[in-house]
């Protein structure tokens, strides 16, 4: 089977398209035959050697997908050959075929298309785990969204508009900013020419900001989060701008306002229940046309070094796709 190797750390130009053994679904798992896989900044930094997780060489990126169950192992009930499944897997996915196991996998309705399905779990997933169980976001609050134009950018801001926010869409640029406001945003600011503090403090008004969602971090987390409400809550999401902020943690105690973490990946490893019933919630919000899923663009599989270049570059507006 053909599969995207990264074989030493380096960018994305160093991937290599090989052909591999096809492996076998063992117990409790399934072989799913891969139709998509959607791509997360987060991607180019597993196959720079930049993220927490290093997987053994060689390896394929790609976390989340979407396809057809081919065969089954020993032990599964939940899924058969034949069903159309979307799944995350950290990493892996950029190939033809992927054994998987079955706790992993949602079921997608026929009525989805496999490129918007496999950008769901991880964008819509981590959103939804930070804003609902997180940041216990409430209808009538503030929500600000730092980088939102990307793939978890514009999940947060649909989310939080499906949960009844305010949703105020941060980003660098003009196209990002109007693109924020056709799925939803109530106000934007653009950062690189206003400065973010001021512009939160003048639409925040007297009360401040409930909810900032930071998956960028750098030079703009500290604004963001003296922008907070008295008990407002700041959810670390990720560093897309490569810096890790040092946040002065007197400012959690003058508002007594939270510095909530979202590990995400983690909470599905712990709560694998719980994480299907949020994905049962986002498939039936997709389904009725609540949710964009937006795809901004679909290269084949041989071109994920270009996808990752766009990636890497911030220059993606809702999610980029592979098509196996």
């Amino acid at each position: 089977m053909k599969a995207v190797l990264c074989t030493q750390f380096g960018p994305p130009a160093a991937l290599q398209l090989a052909d591999i053994e096809a492996p076998r679904a063992g117990p409790g798992e399934a072989l799913v035959r891969i139709k998509a896989v959607a791509l997360n900044f987060f991607d180019t930094l597993i196959i720079a050697g930049k993220y927490q997780h290093k997987p053994p060489f060689p390896f394929s990126p790609g976390a989340e997908f979407a396809g057809v169950v081919e065969s089954v192992g020993s032990g599964v009930a939940d899924v058969a050959p034949g069903d159309r499944v979307m799944g995350y897997n950290g990493w892996g996915a950029a190939r033809e075929l992927v054994a998987v196991g079955v706790e992993r996998l949602v079921k997608i309705p026929q009525e989805l298309d496999f490129e918007r399905a496999a950008g769901l779990t991880v964008t819509y997933g981590t959103t939804l785990y930070a804003l609902r169980e997180r940041a216990e976001l409430k209808p009538g609050e503030s929500l600000v969204v730092l980088g939102a134009s990307g793939g978890t950018g514009l999940a947060s801001i649909e989310l939080g508009k499906l949960l009844g926010a305010r949703v105020i869409a941060c980003a660098s640029a003009d196209d990002k900013l109007g693109f924020a406001r056709e799925h939803g945003a109530d106000e934007t600011v653009n950062y690189e020419r206003e400065d973010l503090r001021d512009a939160l403090k003048r639409l925040g008004g007297a009360h401040g900001i409930d909810v900032v969602y930071d998956p960028v971090g750098g030079r703009y987390a500290e604004p963001a989060l003296r922008s907070l409400a008295w008990l407002g809550r700041y959810l670390v999401v990720g560093f897309a701008a490569g810096e890790i902020p040092k946040m002065p943690l007197n400012l959690a105690l003058l508002k007594s306002c939270d510095i909530r973490g979202v590990a995400w990946g983690a909470w599905t490893a712990r709560e694998p229940g719980k994480q299907r019933g949020l994905m049962a919630d986002i498939l039936q919000w997709t389904a009725a046309g609540k949710l964009s899923a937006h795809v901004q663009a679909i290269y084949p599989l041989a071109e994920i070094a270009a996808a990752l270049d766009v990636l890497a570059a911030r220059k993606a507006m809702g999610k980029l796709v592979l098509r196996v």
